[in-house]
């Protein structure tokens, strides 16, 4: 039976999307946190697309939780993508005056899968070049 105080985090390859389709409390906005950083660590995910589409109203708390959620995941290599943001809730966001830094955003889950691709790409470790053996 699925534990219905627990919001499903999908692994795609490197990455991983949470789709909220509930609305949120502070205990649920708690939970995904935690089973958020903890499913980064244990995919190895480089990033994470958080769609919120379907959240008609996002109050201070749960606006901090993204925040928080971000600057968790960048701790741990992963870039966050906030997908879906409704007009009234980035409204509601500027109102309360939460900048929310270190959220990025996008329109279009496709616009937020080419972005967190680009910042992996972006982050590809640089191979060492060889310039042969190091004189004495």
């Amino acid at each position: 039976m699925a534990d219905v105080d627990r919001i499903p985090i999908i692994k795609m390859g490197e990455f991983l999307l949470v789709s909220i389709q509930v609305d949120m409390h502070d205990r649920l906005a708690m939970t995904l946190q935690d089973d958020l950083t903890a499913s980064i660590v244990r995919h190895r995910a480089r990033g994470v697309l958080i769609d919120i589409s379907s959240l008609e109203i996002v109050d201070s708390f749960i606006g901090r939780m993204l925040g928080n959620i971000a600057a968790m995941s960048r701790v741990l290599d992963a870039e966050t993508v906030v997908v879906g943001m409704r007009p009234a809730v980035a409204i509601t966001l500027v109102e309360l005056g939460m900048s929310l830094p270190g959220v990025r955003t996008a329109l279009t889950v496709e616009r937020a899968m080419e972005m967190l691709r680009a910042s992996v790409r972006a982050a590809a470790p640089i191979a060492p070049v060889d310039d042969g053996p190091v004189p004495d």
